[in-house]
């Protein structure tokens, strides 16, 4: 395979890396983590055992992703973000001894095809962020997130829609539900509380 692994990085031999895909250093990949093609995984970053990455996804420097992430083709995780795994993290039980491995269920956050996690955004699993969703620098997102949603804010909320180049879609004029991104002018409709593109 034709990839790049910086000397200082950390990759398990088990763990599967796609064609063209760089490791940069002190990035640590876990046993059975599998990457696709075209990725870029930054300065310091971390790959939970076991995690899915698609092809041509970006991980920022100090992103984490614990186990059991999915994550589809396309998705940017920006500097120092985080994919949380415990939906009820303690060190010890409730008798004080350290939880180990298989004291606790691990749970995921899955992250669609296209969409972007901003700088220190945290995302507590489990959680899905929508296809070309756009999670803010910063955001805690505590519930699954739209297709094209725009959220923000402790704990995330939907401030707006994007399209796929990532700009903030404006309201077409006369014609309600209906969105355009001024930048591409892709069309979309707003239908039962989500947004699907216009074929």
């Amino acid at each position: 395979m034709n990839f790049k692994v910086q000397p200082t990085a950390q990759v398990d031999e088990t763990a599967a890396i796609g064609e063209g895909t760089t490791v940069w250093d002190l990035a640590q990949i876990r046993e059975d983590a599998r990457l696709g093609s075209g990725c870029i995984v930054g300065r310091g970053a971390y790959v939970g055992p076991g995690v899915r990455i698609g092809d041509n996804v970006k991980l920022q420097n100090y992103a984490l992703v614990y186990e059991p992430a999915v994550l589809g083709d396309g998705v940017f995780v920006g500097p120092a973000a985080v994919l949380t795994n415990d939906y009820f993290p303690r060190s010890v039980d409730p008798d004080g001894k350290l939880k180990r491995g298989g004291d606790w269920q691990a749970v995921a956050v899955e992250v669609a095809e296209g969409a972007s996690l901003g700088a220190r955004s945290v995302c507590v699993a489990p959680v899905r962020i929508g296809r070309w969703a756009l999670v803010a620098a910063g955001a805690v997102v505590t519930r699954d997130v739209p297709d094209h949603a725009l959220v923000a804010g402790v704990p995330a909320r939907r401030i707006g829609w994007v399209g796929r180049a990532g700009v903030r879609l404006v309201e077409r004029e006369g014609e309600s539900g209906a969105w355009e991104c001024p930048e591409t002018g892709a069309l979309y409709d707003e239908k039962d509380g989500g947004l699907v593109e216009r074929a």
